[in-house]
């Protein structure tokens, strides 16, 4: 393998998305990661959409790995997971807590068996506290840690984020305290155990909503609305949907300007930020009412010539003919089907081959071989 963590073996024990995902940065930064999986797989080998026989969700999150299945119940399973011990630097799992102190693998024996190894730990709500032992999905977790009460059209009820944000975003913390933790241990240090709570991610995630809550301003759901700049908004136009953001006092008087309307700028309704705030209502209806009568297309180019923050509301055929994604090399083929490449880009290091998720058990033959097991 290439790339800055070529030499680093790391175990995933992880399964569906969170795990996965964190695991796939460190195969994409040239880390190698064997999937050791159970006799079925990886549950997310049954997710549709299908290519050929296998699952596309399941190839978009484990490119670049190596798979082995292993019942860690069974002895002649256990000793070839030990030999794979042995050699990895990293274990990355996202069991409930509890399941590996009860497969023979909690941390207090990795740390005496196998103290250079790192524990990487990815779970619901962490391995303290009283929710612990709960059960968790990207849903609930959306729900628990506030998103759901910020998500949606203005009144209307709960709504979940479009994505799996949760998911990803506590895949995305986990793999930057594993390389910390590489690092630290290449300095000497001992061998740390890295977790990270699904909760955790998404509370910090909150943003300002946290702050404006305890101010005495509970923030509410509002749409595609920004809660404090105006107009930061989508706008109807003839064909689509056009976002506006416009939190200076230069972006307001170029828009108001590019709109025929410059007198906004001087509206005693729209003269400032907080009376654009206390009139917004009136000032989208102003907005689309010019805006409806061209298309996306016109408005998005007239907007960013003057200088105006704006992008359309696009689909997802829309982004996947995007040319500026497929210049960043972000739309990688995949058997009848592009997937998200990696946002990092590391001069020099070539984009991952999106082709190249492991089928089950695929690698057995030659890690047994190999680790003499």
């Amino acid at each position: 393998m290439s790339g800055p963590l070529a030499g680093v073996m790391v175990l995933d024990l992880t399964r569906v998305l969170s795990g996965p995902y964190c695991t796939m940065m460190l195969a994409d930064l040239g880390a190698r990661v064997i999937k050791v999986e159970p006799p079925g797989g990886d549950d997310s080998r049954h997710f549709p959409p299908r290519t050929g026989g296998d699952s596309a969700y399941f190839m978009a999150f484990n490119r670049g790995k190596e798979s082995i299945a292993l019942d860690l119940t069974a002895p002649a399973d256990r000793a070839i997971f030990e030999r794979l011990l042995t050699t990895a630097d990293v274990m990355v799992e996202n069991f409930r807590p509890g399941v590996l102190d009860k497969l023979g693998y909690g941390p207090a024996v990795l740390a005496e068996r196998w103290p250079t190894l790192i524990l990487a730990s990815l779970s619901g709500f962490g391995q303290t506290g009283p929710d612990r032992g709960r059960m968790a999905y990207d849903l609930l977790i959306q729900a628990m840690g506030g998103v759901m009460s910020l998500t949606g059209e203005e009144g209307g009820g709960p709504a979940r984020v479009g994505t799996s944000l949760v998911d990803i975003g506590s895949g995305m913390f986990l793999w930057p305290g594993i390389l910390a933790a590489l690092v630290e241990r290449r300095g000497g240090a001992p061998a740390r155990r890295v977790e990270v709570a699904m909760l955790d991610s998404q509370v910090a995630m909150l943003e300002h909503a946290m702050m404006r809550a305890q101010a005495g301003d509970p923030p509410q759901r509002l749409g595609a609305r920004f809660p404090t700049a105006s107009p930061v908004d989508a706008y109807r136009t003839a064909d689509g949907a056009l976002v506006l953001a416009c939190p200076m006092p230069r972006h307001f008087a170029a828009a108001a300007a590019v709109l025929g309307h410059p007198e906004w700028v001087d509206d005693p309704r729209f003269v400032d930020n907080a009376a654009r705030l206390a009139n917004q209502a009136a000032l989208k209806a102003a907005i689309e009412a010019v805006m409806r009568e061209r298309t996306t297309a016109h408005w998005d180019a007239a907007f960013a010539a003057a200088g105006v923050p704006c992008g359309p509301v696009r689909n997802m055929a829309d982004l996947l003919a995007d040319p500026q994604l497929t210049a960043r090399e972000m739309l990688l083929p995949m058997a009848g089907f592009r997937v998200a490449g990696n946002p990092m880009k590391l001069s020099g290091l070539a984009a991952p081959d999106a082709a190249s998720a492991p089928t089950l058990d695929q690698h057995r033959a030659a890690l047994l071989a190999e680790f003499g097991a």
